[in-house]
């Protein structure tokens, strides 16, 4: 019988994502695809070092249980079986429970999204993720970071911004045009109104699910301690913020934390949440946040025209 993928929370990884490739890439830009494969082979044995979407990936995987195996992560490599055969050494080393992978030798990963109910794409391709995006796929490209996770327990963090990830930028076309006060009104008039999906809003949705069972765990033994929390950190503030509520509440996606920052720092607010990802559709925003906590940006929108 076949294994079915439809009732899992299923994300997608680049190996470029999930540990730090830097050498083995400088490589394959200095001296092309055969040394860059003959490079592989020689350090076949030498483990990867962990990268910006590791603690992500790790602390995804540690919501599955002996009983219970919820949490499904793909492997998406640009990489050939061969070459790629150091990437899956390095996730038996580190112990991750990810078994299942695609390998396409030089083409776009992404498309095979759908065939495994993948519902985020993460890579450290800026190119691959653009297309995704532009093709009407959940992708984010992981930023450099000197994030390192040296927390003991497995909670899970995760924060995003609003217009052009969660929502469409419908909402941020209007405010580009550089008029504060006709992008309030304008949000205040709509503010019963929920804003259509962005992209990244099918990601939000299933962890939410996640939240919701680990929610329900502690209800039933209030001794477990729920592993998932979730930030909203927009640029909004009053009266803007009420068709963020509006649109929460039309998902039915319950967030542990909302700011509301009227052009403050995400930063400040960020360094006390301490996100494990975050995400945003605006690189100046990730700039400031993205050397402290894991980062992604999402380029979608009017923002990255």
């Amino acid at each position: 019988m076949s294994y079915k993928l439809d009732n899992k929370f299923v994300i997608a990884v680049a190996s470029s994502a999930l540990f730090d490739l830097s050498d083995s890439d400088k490589v394959f830009r200095e001296h092309g695809e055969e040394a860059y494969r003959q490079y592989q082979r020689d350090h076949e044995h030498e483990v990867l070092s962990i990268g910006v979407a590791y603690p992500l990936i790790k602390r995804l995987l540690s919501i599955n249980t002996a009983e219970e195996q919820i949490v499904e992560v793909i492997l998406l490599s640009r990489n050939d079986p061969d070459t790629g055969l150091r990437v899956f050494k390095s996730i038996e080393h580190y112990e991750l429970g990810i078994s299942r992978a695609v390998f396409v030798a030089g083409n776009q990963p992404f498309p095979y999204m759908n065939s495994f109910n993948a519902c985020l794409f993460l890579s450290g391709n800026p190119d691959d993720v653009r297309e995704a995006v532009e093709r009407g796929f959940p992708a984010g490209c992981i930023y450099p970071s000197d994030y390192i996770d040296n927390e003991a327990d497995n909670e899970l963090r995760l924060a995003f911004d609003f217009d052009g990830v969660i929502a469409d930028d419908s909402a941020e076309s209007i405010f580009q045009t550089g008029q504060l006060a006709g992008f309030h009104s304008h949000e205040k008039q709509m503010a019963d109104e929920p804003l259509p999906g962005g992209p990244l809003i099918r990601f939000f949705t299933e962890i939410s699910k996640l939240q919701k069972r680990e929610i329900q765990k502690n209800q039933d033994d209030p001794a477990y301690k729920p592993k998932i929390r979730l930030a909203i950190v927009t640029a909004r503030n009053a009266p803007a913020h009420e068709r963020v509520i509006t649109t929460l509440r039309k998902l039915d996606i319950r967030v542990d934390e909302a700011f509301f920052l009227g052009g403050v720092e995400k930063s400040s607010v960020l360094n006390v949440f301490k996100p494990h990802i975050f995400f945003d559709d605006q690189v100046g925003h990730i700039k400031g946040v993205a050397s402290m906590f894991p980062s992604v940006h999402v380029p979608f929108g009017v923002k990255n025209k």
